[in-house]
């Protein structure tokens, strides 16, 4: 029998759920940006590779002959004074003293004085290579922080193109819905569908709907994410992409991939570096067991009046230089510090062994991972195939009364999920692909792209 018009609640729901698809839609007034003008955006604004440039800056005036200490220093030093009061004095042959007082002498002088280590057994141009390495370490910090920048930036991108794909696919899953509602509703009215079907496509509708609008909410997270990364003052900042479904690659090469990582891979190009800075520290121990010799020059001038004495205005001016040669006969911390600086060279190097080993095993688990996501890639592209024939016979025969509901929502469940697997299988597959780019120190061939 007939049923009463369509309920005020459902009209308002069914106007909010057309609506919604235009509301996240338009956020995207801005010019559509690519991945590349996001990176260069965010590597000019990000302050944390800011902080980390800067690090790599203060690194670098520390490189010079000045810093090492192989400069020599110049002094300039003056001093003024006066002194008053007297004497006594008894002479040699015996007799009466002689005493004089309320003199004042004052005394002014100058100098310029240089100091200069010529030779320390090689310690101080030791530590001048230290210090160039330790400017190159620096700037593997700063490419570190860029890399990883760059690696992060491009993911949360992707993530935000698959958000995107993942709220389409849910609206076409809310208007799927909503279609059959509409079919439910009008056989209920005249009599075909059972309060039952009429209820359930209902609670299916809902259903999805509250998926969409819990979708829509993750896309705003994403966006603000990605906002943050590029340091945009207007967080909430509206992002139109270029991409709209995520490019796979599928022909990387794995032994280009792999002898790059040996090669470029910024965390085993700073190790190895350490273990040359373990080498220097042990030979600046060693350096102590030579000689030093240092040259000391200056020039002064001191001026000189007097009361006492047979002259009372004194002026002296010259230059003066000398060597001193040394040679340390006994440290007792000397021999513990060769020790230590021994052990310290072994860390190193079993460090940059262990971190070769763990490369290799990363790379070798990306690798396969990167392979197994490519192959079901594949299957799930030909899944949703078959999911889409089904969900449109499944169509053709519940519009014809052949179908049940819940058959038809299977259906139309089975094609939602083969969406999000393929979508999920091609997210993953781009993170292994960045991941790889990232290992062998190629990641920043995404601004060439």
């Amino acid at each position: 029998m007939p049923r009463s018009g369509t309920h005020p609640m459902r009209i308002l729901l069914f106007s909010l759920l057309l609506a919604l698809p235009l509301a996240a839609t338009a956020q995207d007034v801005s010019a559509p940006i690519s991945l590349q003008h996001c990176i260069v955006r965010g590597l000019a604004q990000n302050f944390e590779i800011q902080i980390a440039q800067r690090e790599a800056d203060k690194a670098a005036e520390r490189a010079t002959m000045g810093a090492a200490g192989l400069l020599p220093t110049l002094d300039l030093t003056g001093a003024a004074g006066v002194d008053h009061g007297g004497n006594r004095a008894w002479p040699q042959g015996g007799g009466a003293a002689t005493k004089q007082t309320g003199a004042t002498d004052n005394d002014l002088s100058a100098r310029v004085q240089l100091a200069w280590t010529l030779f320390d057994g090689m310690s101080l141009w030791t530590t001048y290579r230290q210090a160039q390495l330790m400017r190159e370490q620096g700037q593997l910090a700063a490419r570190i922080a860029v890399e990883d920048f760059v690696a992060g930036l491009a993911a949360e991108y992707f993530n935000l193109v698959q958000q995107r794909v993942r709220l389409k696919n849910l609206a076409y899953a809310v208007r799927l819905s909503r279609e059959r509602v509409r079919i439910v509703e009008a056989r209920y009215h005249i009599g075909n569908f059972s309060r039952l079907d009429y209820q359930q496509a209902r609670v299916d509708f809902n259903a999805d709907s509250a998926a969409f609008m819990k979708q829509v909410e993750t896309l705003r997270s994403v966006v603000i994410r990605l906002n943050e990364l590029m340091a945009n003052e207007q967080i909430n900042e509206r992002l139109h992409l270029t991409d709209t479904a995520i490019a796979v690659v599928e022909s990387l090469d794995r032994e280009a991939l792999w002898t790059a990582t040996q090669q470029t891979n910024t965390a085993l190009l700073r190790v190895r570096q350490n273990e040359r800075l373990s080498d220097m520290d042990l030979k600046k121990v060693l350096a102590r067991r030579y000689p030093y010799v240092r040259l000391n020059a200056g020039y002064g001038y001191q001026w000189n009046r007097t009361e006492f004495g047979a002259s009372r205005r004194r002026d002296n001016w010259g230059l003066d230089a000398g060597i001193t040669v040394g040679y340390n006969l006994f440290d007792g911390k000397r021999r513990s510090d060769v020790r230590n600086a021994r052990i310290d060279t072994d860390i190193a190097r079993l460090q940059t062994q262990n971190l070769e080993l763990s490369l290799r095993a990363d790379f070798q688990t990306l690798w396969q991972a990167y392979q197994n996501n490519i192959q079901l890639l594949h299957l799930e592209r030909q899944n949703l195939i078959a999911a889409v024939d089904n969900h449109q016979i499944a169509s053709e025969r519940y519009l014809l009364g052949d179908l049940s509901g819940f058959e038809m929502r299977e259906a139309q469940k089975s094609l939602l999920d083969a969406e999000e697997r393929i979508l999920t299988a091609e997210y993953d597959t781009k993170l292994c692909e960045l991941s790889l780019l990232q290992l062998s120190g190629n990641i920043m061939s995404l601004l060439g792209e």
